[in-house]
């Protein structure tokens, strides 16, 4: 009788040592494999050995929930495959050598909480339906080829915290549907050929932290409601175009540590900016 309980709790243990995701998510992450050069890889899976062991995944009942391949070397483009992990929340593919588009699918993940692709080589146009990834914390795409509009169905994103989408190839305006984005902390565009103006609807993300311009081709006047901004650490708006000088900007921050502007914004007759505090 012992015999026969120690032989079933063997089994049981081998069958839960063993469990693994179902084939449909096993073939998405070969595809990545394939896709990638994953023979090239400094940390390459195993494909004889069971998925729990492959490096970077993290697995939870049986779902691939999070895949972080950064500083990893793959090379080469996502496959549309990516869409049958469809319980992933993170997806960190930074500092390696991808390139092409990003594949229509991965906006069916509905999952996504985390998507870092930053400091690759992909191209395209930012997906115009990213706004169905509603789960969204944190969208970091900077250093990349990106090009086109920001797509105004970003201010869907009613979670994120994080976006930042500097060093890429950004035109068009700023799209107003981003003062949507009431959980947005960070704000960094940088670095791209953004223009027009700031619309005055940003005075709408109480909870900014971090609001970074610089090295566009913003122009205009900056809008008085930036002085509802009272959490900003970070304002950086130089090699813009920006009309007036906005030092008193500065001291209606109160949390303000780095803030920068065009010399020529700190000069002349300061621009008349809204205040609760007179003295400000």
């Amino acid at each position: 009788m012992k015999t026969l309980k120690l032989t079933l709790l063997c089994c049981l243990f081998s069958a839960f040592s063993f469990a693994e995701i179902s084939q449909t998510q096993k073939d998405a992450l070969v595809a990545i494999y394939n896709a990638t050069n994953g023979d090239s890889w400094m940390q390459s899976w195993d494909l004889e050995q069971p998925v729990s062991g492959w490096y970077g995944l993290s697995i939870e009942n049986d779902n691939v929930v999070a895949i972080n391949l950064s500083f990893n070397n793959l090379n080469g483009k996502l496959p549309e495959e990516i869409s049958a992990l469809t319980a992933l929340k993170i997806l960190n593919l930074s500092f390696n050598k991808l390139e092409g588009e990003l594949p229509s699918t991965l906006i069916n993940i509905a999952s996504l909480e985390d998507l870092k692709l930053f400091s690759n080589n992909f191209s395209g146009a930012i997906p115009k339906n990213i706004g169905n990834l509603t789960n969204l914390k944190y969208l970091e795409l900077y250093n990349n080829n990106f090009f086109g509009e920001i797509p105004a169905s970003i201010g869907s994103l009613k979670k994120l915290e994080s976006l930042i989408l500097s060093s890429n190839l950004l035109m068009g305006k700023l799209p107003s549907s981003i003062s949507n984005l009431k959980s947005l902390k960070v704000l960094s565009l940088f670095d791209n050929s953004l223009l027009g103006t700031i619309p005055s609807s940003i005075g709408q993300l109480s909870q900014l932290e971090e609001l970074v311009l610089s090295n566009n081709a913003f122009y205009g006047n900056l809008p008085n409601e930036l002085a509802q901004l009272t959490n900003l650490k970070t304002l950086l708006l130089s090699n813009n175009a920006f009309k007036g000088n906005y030092a008193v900007l500065k001291g209606q921050l109160p949390k303000i540590v780095d803030f920068d502007l065009d010399e020529a914004n700190m000069k002349g007759a300061l621009a008349t900016l809204d205040s609760d505090d007179d003295d400000d």
